[in-house]
């Protein structure tokens, strides 16, 4: 079994990112920044926050928080949208009232929907760019493979179909409730599972040397948890991700990669 660690490729992103922003800040006077709005505190989600402000702070962008409730969500993301200083705003979702996430999404402007979540968003969602760049890191060439992603949701799934459709790529999408899931598996040569579904994902469903990336996110009494069960991982001629460190920490990287190209944008009047 080989991991396709996403720590280690994620330091030299890091390095590069502390670089650009110093660069905008020193010669063009611009300082990144980041706009959070956060109306349903939740621990889960309130930790992928922490580790925002946290990269923030680590490559010279500034985060903000905004937490309001989500009747105040439009009003504060059309504030945002007309202020000059903040390049990129972001909405954590699930919102309180997931009926309205269309609505409030949609209202992020586009040049500065960082997450790639609204209808004409100028950028690609993190997660899909993180699983590129993952693969790419350790030569997983796409091209020519039969590949499988599991899962159709906003924030991986429906994205990532879109992001390889458009270079070509040989792409099939399940759900957790496809009948022939098994089959679809057991015949592809690279898989992404992002369901949220623990275990969905066994031994038995999985060719050898296939290629697996676990996107999925679930909670248990030990905390995070994905959708590749432990039985997997006992394979020897597979690349997969690691049970922690795969593709989070390279989704950070790809959101303020966006973060940093929204400022640049700025000085160029783009």
């Amino acid at each position: 079994m080989k991991l396709l660690n996403g720590l280690d490729v994620a330091s030299y992103i890091k390095n590069r990112q502390l670089a650009d922003s110093r660069a905008l800040i020193q010669a063009h006077g611009v300082t990144p920044k980041l706009a959070i709005i956060r109306t349903n505190p939740d621990p889960v989600v309130d930790s992928y926050m922490k580790l925002k402000q946290s990269y923030g702070e680590e490559i010279a962008v500034d985060v903000d928080v905004h937490t309001i409730k989500q009747d105040d969500a439009i009003k504060t993301i059309e504030m945002l949208n007309k202020d000059k200083d903040v390049h990129g705003i972001i909405v954590q979702i699930p919102l309180p009232d997931p009926s309205q996430s269309d609505v409030i999404l949609n209202t992020v402007k586009p040049t500065k929907d960082v997450d790639g979540l609204s209808d004409d968003s100028v950028f690609d969602a993190p997660t899909p760019i993180a699983i590129t760049w993952l693969l790419a890191a350790y030569n997983v060439d796409l091209k020519d493979k039969k590949i499988l992603i599991v899962g159709h949701g906003r924030l991986v799934g429906k994205p990532l179909e879109k992001l390889w459709k458009t270079t070509n790529l040989d792409v099939t999408v399940a759900t957790k409730a496809t009948k022939t899931l098994g089959d679809l598996t057991a015949n592809a040569d690279v898989i992404v599972s992002a369901t949220g579904v623990p275990g969905l994902i066994t031994r038995s469903m999985i060719k050898p040397d296939a290629v697996i990336v676990d996107a999925g996110v679930a909670t248990d009494k030990n905390g995070l948890i994905g959708d590749v069960a432990d039985d997997v991982r006992l394979m020897t001629d597979i690349k997969i991700t690691p049970e922690k460190g795969g593709v989070g920490p390279l989704t950070i990287c790809a959101l303020f990669d966006n973060v940093l190209r929204s400022a640049r944008n700025t000085i160029s009047g783009k």
